[in-house]
């Protein structure tokens, strides 16, 4: 599984707003479809809110194959 570390900058990040900062989604579309189809997990527990706010510490895995750990 490849493994990101992300920066936030601020208190929090969208989910979507991550998606396209991290290159895992072109466009604010193509982030929305992924969380559509759940391959979003945050802290383990599947993720379908598009613009929840993320805060340091969470752990995403997106469709089993990417962990992001943000900081």
């Amino acid at each position: 599984m490849e493994q990101i570390q992300f920066a936030i900058e601020g208190d929090y990040i969208e989910l979507i707003g991550l998606l396209k900062a991290t290159g895992i989604a072109q466009t604010g579309g193509h982030a929305k479809q992924i969380v559509d189809e759940g391959l979003i997990l945050r802290n383990g527990e599947v993720e379908m809110r598009k613009r929840a706010k993320l805060i340091p510490g969470d752990v995403i895995v997106v469709d089993g194959e990417i962990e992001i750990q943000l900081t």
